[in-house]
């Protein structure tokens, strides 16, 4: 039982499906009853008219907007609808049409009314976005692509009246602009490349009104700045370029390829080009600072010109980072002397900023002024300058040319609105033969001075020994006369000594006799005479000392003489002060004395009658006993007359 009433539940389930479906074609047979669900939308297509005026649709048409057999414009929204009997009408549910975030959506009308010649497109008509078929047709609605189109959304859309595409919205990153080409609109003016400035279509998000406005077909003078835009592609083309940049140390001179011809602010000095104000057609007089800017590089161009001094080099092996050198090369000259040779050249220029509109009206551009002024007008004045001297000559006035070619092309780029800041003569490259002859040259005199300074140094060097051996001799002679001077006033010391010992001699003696004081003052005069004698000899003795590395046997000779002269003087002096036969006896007794030979009594002698006489015989006598007595005790001791003699001469 419990099998019986489970298998008859599980009937009951198909027994109710086939009776509501049964139900529902009962309805939809008997009562046309349609149920459009809530995320669809009901198509409608008309099977067959039975009466009326309105039984066909008009030639071309395929949506009825009056009750014609076909597609029907109206639709049916999400509901419940009756007297629409299976056998006049088909209804076809369709999904909305749903336009994604960041997407458009384009809309292609297969129906309405033809399209006027020149337009591509169908002008935009109020139809709640394309819901309202029937009032799209009935407003004179056009086949084909659209110029509205549908934002983000969700629309009932009759896709038996259009067809509606998906497409990406219109994206310009940053530092970028958009150029804007439009594809439908009034031809362009005669002369014109770009259609005329209209204003009031946001950014070419209303096409309508931009066509409404006049606005004409082709490249437009307009851009698009960075953002996100409901633009359609249809409509409006566009292609991303970077923004114009600037950068510090140039100015951007702008020329114009649109715009109608403005006047001339050059005046009638200036026959090169026309230089205008902004917005007209040519080079605009204001040019542009530092900076970024949205330029519609299609319908203008911005020259960028250095404003700062620029190097540019005539060499093949350097280049600067504005390449505007990169075509220069190394300038061939050739001498006077028929000889080629290379020449490198650096020339620093300079454009001011008010001046730069003139230099691009007259060249167009900076590369046109480096190749038809500076480039010729450099490698010419060199070449010239170059056949008025020969190499070795130009060479050698390098710094005057430099100087002369500085200003010769100051004067010459003054003409075309260029500063000439300097001109620099880098590598000159004379032939190999004859660079070769230049250096054998200049190795010979160098070589020259090198032999000249060697011989001179040999010289220098001679001089030196001969000098050095001057001095070692003259280092002998100042020590002999060194000794000299000392012997001299050893001497003197001694003769003033003796001279002392002489005078108390005389006074002790003075009250003896006269004849003794007499004695006393010949004996110190003979000392004096004697020690001068040897002062003389020692000085003679150093002078051949002196001269005894040239002469040591005349020296010798000299000294011998001179104490033989010296004794003969103090013999000649002692035989003037005591008389011959004095002189005589003291010597005599002078020698008895150093041999200690006794030869009278120890008593006093006293003889004769002269008083003269016996005085000296007395003093003989005392001084023979003196002698005498101390050869006994000491041996042989001197006189202290004589004794203070030699002391004085050691």
């Amino acid at each position: 039982m419990d099998i019986i009433t489970s298998f008859g539940g599980w009937l009951l389930i198909p027994a109710v499906l086939i009776a509501l479906f049964l139900y529902k074609w009962i309805l939809r047979f008997l009562f046309g009853m349609v149920i459009v669900p809530e995320d669809r939308i009901g198509l409608v297509t008309k099977k067959f008219v039975l009466t009326g005026t309105n039984r066909e649709l008009p030639d071309g048409r395929i949506i009825a907007t009056k009750g014609e057999a076909g597609f029907q414009a109206k639709t049916l929204a999400p509901g419940l609808y009756w007297w629409m009997f299976p056998w006049q009408y088909g209804v076809r549910m369709e999904p909305f049409t749903v336009i994604p975030e960041g997407k458009i959506g384009l809309v292609l009308s297969n129906d309405g009314a033809e399209l006027l010649t020149g337009n591509i497109l169908g002008r935009k008509i109020h139809s709640d976005n394309f819901q309202d078929t029937e009032a799209f047709l009935l407003n004179g609605g056009q086949k084909g692509r659209q110029t509205a189109l549908l934002t983000p959304g969700t629309y009932r859309i009759n896709t038996y009246a259009f067809t509606v595409t998906v497409a990406d919205m219109t994206v310009i990153r940053e530092n970028m602009v958009g150029i804007i080409t439009t594809l439908d609109g009034a031809p362009l003016l005669p002369g014109q490349i770009a259609g005329r400035q209209v204003d009031g279509h946001n950014n070419f998000q209303d096409v309508d009104l931009f066509l409404q406005n006049g606005g004409n077909r082709g490249l437009q003078p307009q851009v698009v700045l960075a953002g996100s835009y409901y633009i359609n592609p249809w409509a409006v083309q566009i292609e991303e370029i970077p923004m114009t940049e600037v950068p510090i140390g140039h100015v951007g001179v702008v020329i114009s390829y649109i715009g109608e011809d403005g006047e001339d602010l050059t005046g009638d000095t200036f026959k090169h080009g026309n230089i205008v104000r902004k917005g007209y057609r040519g080079v605009w007089m204001e040019p542009l600072g530092p900076g970024k800017y949205p330029i519609n590089t299609f319908t203008m161009k911005v020259e960028k010109v250095p404003t700062t001094n620029l190097v540019l080099n005539w060499a093949n092996a350097r280049s600067e980072s504005h390449a505007l050198d990169s075509n220069l090369s190394t300038i061939t000259v050739r001498s006077k002397d028929g000889f080629p040779f290379n020449l490198d050249v650096a020339q620093i220029i300079h454009i001011p900023a008010a001046e730069a509109p003139k230099v691009i009206a007259r060249f167009g551009s900076m590369v046109n002024l480096v190749s038809q002024v500076l480039e010729p007008t450099i490698g010419n004045y060199f070449r010239n300058s170059a056949q008025d001297s020969d190499v070795i000559a130009f060479l050698s006035t390098r710094k005057e040319r430099q100087e002369a070619a500085r200003e010769h092309i100051r004067n010459v780029l003054e003409v075309y609105n260029v500063n000439a800041v300097d001109t620099l003569i880098g590598d000159i490259v004379p032939p190999d033969s004859l660079m070769k002859t230049l250096t054998d040259r200049k190795i010979a005199q160098e070589e020259e001075k090198t032999y000249e300074t060697q011989r001179m140094a040999q010289e220098k060097r001679q001089g030196m020994e001969r000098e050095t051996a001057l001095a070692d001799i003259q280092r002998e002679v100042v020590k002999a006369q060194q000794s000299v001077e000392i012997a001299q006033r050893t001497a003197d010391a001694a003769v003033k000594k003796s001279e002392g010992e002489a005078r108390s001699l005389k006074l002790q003696v003075s009250a003896e006799s006269e004849a003794t004081k007499i004695r006393a003052e010949a004996e110190a005069e003979a000392t004096r005479r004697r020690s001068a004698a040897q002062a003389e000899a020692t000085k003679l003795t150093a002078d051949a000392e002196a001269e005894r590395i040239a002469k040591t046997g005349t020296a010798e000779a000299e000294k011998i003489l001179a104490i033989g002269r010296s004794t003969a003087e103090a013999y000649e002096l002692q035989v003037k002060a005591m008389g011959d036969e004095n002189f005589t006896r003291f010597k005599i007794t002078e020698e008895i004395g150093k041999g200690g030979i006794r030869i009278i009594p120890d008593v006093i002698i006293n003889g004769g009658n002269n008083p003269t006489d016996g005085s000296i015989s007395g003093l003989l006598g005392l001084k023979l006993l003196e002698l005498t007595e101390g050869r006994k005790s000491e041996g042989v001791r001197k006189v202290p007359i004589k004794a203070a003699a030699e002391e004085k001469k050691e």
